[in-house]
C-alpha cells in the first residue's frame, strides 16, 4: 500500500529528527577505551578461579569463613578490574559553552564538572528543555 504525499513527508522528517537526535546522542556519550582491556579480563578470571579454589578448599576443610573469603576475593577481583585500579580513567565530556564565554548559553547555570551520569543526563535534559541543545 502506497502512503500519500503527507505520510511521505511525515515519514521523511521523522527520519530527519531521528538522525539528528544519534547525532546528539553519539557526540555527547563519552568516549571509552572500546569496553574492558585484556588486562581487566585477566585481573577477572584469575579472581574468579582463584576465589572458587579457596572456597573450594573451605568446603573441603570444613572451614566456613575460608568459603566467604573466597567470595569476597571473587567479588573484590572483579569490581577492581571493572573500576580500572582507580585511576582516573574517566573522560569527562564537554557541556558546551560555558556562561562566562558568551556562547549560546549564557542565561544558564553551569553544568556541574566531573558528576555522575545521572547527574549529567539531568543536565542535558534540563539543557534540552532550555532550548540550547
Amino acid at each position: 500500500m502506497a502512503l500519500s504525499e503527507q505520510e511521505q513527508r511525515l515519514l521523511e522528517e521523522m527520519e530527519r529528527s531521528l538522525y539528528q537526535n544519534d547525532a546528539d546522542v553519539v557526540s555527547t556519550t563519552p568516549k571509552s577505551g572500546g569496553g574492558i582491556s585484556a588486562k581487566a579480563i585477566t585481573i577477572i578470571v584469575l579472581s574468579i578461579v582463584l576465589g572458587v579454589a579457596v572456597v573450594v578448599a573451605g568446603i573441603a576443610f570444613r572451614v566456613p569463613w575460608l568459603g566467604l573469603v573466597g567470595f569476597v576475593l571473587m567479588i573484590a577481583g572483579i569490581m577492581w578490574a571493572i573500576r580500572g585500579n582507580g585511576g582516573g580513567g574517566e573522560e569527562s565530556v564537554s557541556a558546551g559553552p560555558t556562561p562566562a564565554s558568551g556562547g549560546k548559553g549564557a542565561g544558564r547555570k553551569p553544568a556541574k564538572s566531573g558528576g555522575s551520569f545521572m547527574g549529567r543526563l539531568e543536565d542535558r535534559w534540563e539543557r534540552r528543555q532550555d532550548g540550547d541543545l
